[in-house]
């Protein structure tokens, strides 16, 4: 059994121990329907659990691991300290009034992430974000909601960013659009702090930040800003997200993740340097 890495969050456990559930099904030859019906379940239960969808029952992991033929106390006991673990609120629980279903994920699997690359095209990335910035993103697309609510919000973004701080944070890698850069949100304060915001963060060496710049004309990622996470563990695949306006894609196979890859490389590639960067973002500044 793989053990679950110093650090981990408890969502990635969760998709870490779905991967443990499938292998050991799979080399006993054994269908997800005949699995479903060890736990008193369906076919799609065990799916959703082999993808760390769901959280886990103890007795369901017990059960499974009886019927897949894992009868050793010592093989056992690795595999049910892991479904503790998932299980496991994280610390974005006390705001789960505010992240919808499909967003809970991402800010799990960010956490456990040891780097993450994104491409922007609208916004300064959430992590990269002041709170002034992020608080006019939010108040602009939160038609409705009172002050205190916004509030609330604001301190999720804030508080996603610690995982950016200390020595043991995730390489963060982004390419931003220029029209992010140059979209006046909340005005030209608010815009010219954030700039700056952005030198200041390049000085950490966790922090990489590339501009695609206008002057490139068209270019590969056309489609629109997405993310790809990796994790210290092998058994997790890297996963790229693409958020939509009411729900969000998380794709994983091998297939989509490569094509996302040489997207992202390709943009990399033809996007400005660190130098550059530093000469444009002292442009838009002085623009601004």
């Amino acid at each position: 059994m793989t053990q679950m890495q110093p650090g981990s969050g408890p969502t990635a456990l969760r998709i870490l121990l779905g991967s443990q559930l499938r292998r050991l099904r799979e080399n006993k030859g054994i269908t997800r329907e005949d699995a479903g019906s060890v736990i008193r379940g369906s076919e799609s239960k065990i799916s959703r659990m082999e993808l760390g969808r769901v959280g886990f029952k103890e007795r369901d992991v017990a059960d499974l691991l009886t019927f897949y033929g894992v009868e050793d106390a010592e093989a056992r006991a690795p595999v049910m300290d892991l479904v503790l673990k998932a299980n496991e609120p994280g610390w974005w629980h006390r705001f789960n009034d505010l992240l919808p279903s499909w967003f809970q994920a991402y800010v799990g699997l960010e956490e456990a992430a040891t780097r993450i690359r994104t491409y922007e095209v609208q916004f300064i990335p959430g992590l990269l974000q002041t709170k002034e910035y992020a608080r006019a993103v939010i108040t602009a697309g939160a038609a409705g909601l009172g002050s205190h609510e916004i509030a609330r919000r604001v301190d999720l973004r804030m508080e996603r960013q610690r995982v950016l701080d200390g020595g043991d944070g995730p390489f963060f890698w982004a390419v931003i659009d220029e029209a992010a850069l140059r979209r006046p949100i909340g005005g030209a304060d608010v815009m010219r702090a954030q700039v700056e915001h952005l030198l200041d963060l390049m000085r950490q060496p966790n922090i990489t930040i590339q501009v695609m710049p206008f002057s490139f004309g068209g270019h590969s990622a056309e489609g629109g800003a997405f993310s790809i996470l990796r994790f210290q563990d092998s058994e997790l695949p890297d996963v790229v997200y693409v958020e939509q306006l009411a729900s969000a894609l998380y794709l994983d196979k091998r297939e989509d993740v490569d094509r996302y890859g040489e997207v992202m490389e390709r943009l990399c590639a033809v996007s400005t340097t660190p130098d550059e960067t530093v000469q444009i973002l002292v442009k838009i500044m002085k623009d601004i």
